[in-house]
């Protein structure tokens, strides 16, 4: 029986099995960076072991001082989460080697399956070894990675070198390997995965199907289960590849056999093996509800040799799951920092998280603040549910994709089923037009207003009329108002209520509730429509020197561009530098073609958003 458990993770992961720890009467331990000291996984846990430094290579991917810290606190199981070290056959061996518990597959599983090409020389196939023009597209993925990182598509043969240097340098920061692999890359398909659990008596699960296809960078946004729409005789066959490939390594615990399912325009639908996952996945939740079931007790229980039923339990219903990021997709995906003032769900929905009102969203790890998960009878009443939570969601802080993923799970060809990995290729633009809401920066003026002025309400006399100018989704309005002896009045608009947190207007005979919160940064959220108070007249001395390229994220420089100084000529959309961000490398690219006149980015440079990184004069 385990006693003490130590997750060697962090965020969401370690939180979500602290939470079945505690419920299982389990003592729990976090280990954490010096970025992570006050993080939500550390105040959570019994007791917390410091890994000094900030980067996951010196922290979170030293399997040496994770076991150490295991040990040290008392420990008698470790528990990888996902990511890290979750499918490092080494570090399941150092584990064992100390005398403690693995939750997670033999080593030699771990070996056979983590590494894709190993994988898919087990499952009989083959990476491309030679890549010429007639095998374009290709797709270039991390051997021993996942998440997206390390993964490149290429369609220019001549790009092939350098995304090749990318994506190891991605992956061995992610994963500390920089092995990676060529297959070829499928335009349109549908990322389908079975989830398995199996025992150390010779029984397998397969719980059903997930869909994932709709992702960004090759990392997934919106899962649900089950998959949409596959014929019962699909669904049966990747049922039995999945239990074959777990039979094939003897495999033990939770796992992930991963499809692309292509479409042919006169044939039936086609499975092509990715990839074994020998971990829990970050979308396992969209499982747990349609069976019923705590995979991460289940994972727990295999792990101290108990026996799984005969058969798992039936599936009931739908689930779906959506991952909110501090990030921008309108600005290609820019992951966000900063404080994360407030987050609140509405009741009915499952809130996964490794954040909570007040913490930083630092620069060091993954962007993903939370999941949110919904449960339905049917298909159309989760994705209904999910997206109506994800609107009455409070998030206040740095901008996220919460705007994105309501639109996404309202969007036509999604709620059709007709969904596949190139959804966001083909939509992205849409999804992120602003749609604000017209009305918010009158909201936030006339509460901004309220008990400011010198007049009061008793005044004979209107005011001249008040103006407020507002930074709102990438654009400047500006509102007008003014103070009469019956209050606050604007043109067009009753004032029902202002006060400096609620304002109540009436348009067009309809009365709408707006909530106004200001925090010190000056970002005041109204409802979901975050703006930034501007001054009533620009500032000329501000404007930003034409082809000045400014850091779009805090980062460091991980590398230029070959032979880049200035006086080079460039041209535009062509790739000057690289940052590394949230784990992810970030192409900052010529907005013109002409000269570079300036370069003051340095390799291994921390930088700031907003800092100038070169300059390029237009021809």
């Amino acid at each position: 029986m385990i006693a003490t458990l130590l997750v060697a993770n962090r965020g969401e992961i370690a939180c979500r099995v602290f939470r079945t720890c505690r419920e299982l009467g389990i003592r729990t331990v976090a280990v954490h960076s010096d970025a992570d000291e006050n993080a939500l996984h550390a105040r959570v846990a019994d007791a917390t072991v410091r890994l000094p430094g900030a980067t996951p290579a010196a922290t979170y991917l030293r399997g040496d001082l994770i076991v150490k810290a295991a040990l040290a606190a008392g420990a008698d199981a470790i528990h990888p989460g996902y990511g890290f070290l979750s499918e490092n056959a080494d570090f399941a061996r150092a584990v064992h080697d100390a005398g403690l518990l693995w939750i997670g597959p033999p080593p030699e599983a771990i070996e056979a399956m983590a590494s894709k090409t190993r994988a898919k020389e087990l499952m009989g196939l083959a990476p491309l070894t030679k890549v010429t023009e007639n095998d374009l597209p290709v797709l270039v993925k991390a051997a021993a990675g996942g998440g997206g990182r390390g993964m490149r598509v290429v369609r220019d043969l001549a790009a092939l070198a350098d995304e090749l240097t990318a994506a190891r340098a991605e992956a061995l920061s992610a994963f500390g390997d920089g092995e990676v692999f060529v297959e070829p890359y499928v335009e349109v398909g549908r990322h389908v995965e079975v989830q398995i659990l199996a025992d150390t008596h010779g029984t397998i699960w397969p719980l059903g199907t997930r869909d994932c296809s709709l992702q960004r960078r090759h990392q997934k946004v919106i899962e649900e289960a089950p998959a949409p729409g596959l014929p019962p005789e699909l669904t049966d066959s990747l049922h039995a590849m999945a239990v074959r490939a777990a039979r094939a390594v003897d495999y033990v615990g939770a796992g992930t056999v991963e499809f692309l399912i292509a479409d042919g325009p006169d044939a039936a639908p086609t499975a092509h093996f990715l990839e074994m996952n020998t971990r829990l996945q970050v979308e396992h939740p969209v499982t747990e509800a349609v069976f019923g079931l705590d995979l991460v007790a289940l994972q727990l229980r295999v792990a101290e040799g108990h026996a799984l039923e005969t058969d798992p339990p039936r599936a009931r219903g739908h689930a779906v799951e959506a991952r909110l990021y501090a990030e921008d997709p309108a600005t290609d995906w820019t992951p966000q920092t900063g404080t994360l003032h407030r987050l609140t769900t509405p009741d009915g929905i499952r809130l996964d998280t490794g954040y909570t009102d007040g913490d930083d969203i630092g620069v060091h790890y993954d962007p993903m603040l939370a999941k949110l998960i919904a449960h339905a009878p049917t298909r159309p009443e989760a994705l209904r549910k999910l997206a109506a939570a994800l609107e009455r969601t409070t998030l206040h802080g740095p901008t996220t994709n919460r705007d994105l993923l309501v639109r996404s799970l309202r969007h036509p060809e999604f709620t059709s089923g007709r969904m596949d990995t190139g959804f966001y290729d083909r939509h992205l633009t849409d999804l992120t037009t602003p749609a604000p809401d017209p009305y918010a920066p009158l909201a936030a003026a006339l509460a901004d207003a309220h008990g400011r002025s010198r007049f009061g309400g008793w005044r004979n006399l209107p005011s001249h009329p008040q103006t407020k100018r507002y930074a709102m989704s990438g654009e400047e309005t500006e509102v007008h108002y003014r103070h009469t002896r019956e209050g606050l009045t604007a043109d067009g608009v009753r004032v029902i209520t202002a006060t400096p947190t609620l304002v109540v207007l009436e348009a067009d005979g309809v009365r709408r509730k707006f909530d106004v919160t200001r925090y010190a940064d000056d970002q005041i959220h109204v409802n979901t429509t975050v703006l930034t108070p501007l001054p009533r007249f620009p500032d000329p001395t501000s404007q930003q020197l034409p082809g000045s390229l400014l850091a779009p994220m805090p980062g460091t420089v991980v590398r230029l561009a070959e032979n880049l100084t200035p006086g080079t000529p460039v041209t535009a959309g062509q790739p000057l530098l690289w940052l590394e961000a949230m784990k992810m490398e970030h192409k900052i690219t010529a907005p013109v073609t002409g000269t570079l006149t300036a370069l003051h980015a340095v390799p291994g440079q921390q930088v700031e958003p907003g800092m100038l990184l070169a300059v390029v004069e237009g021809a």
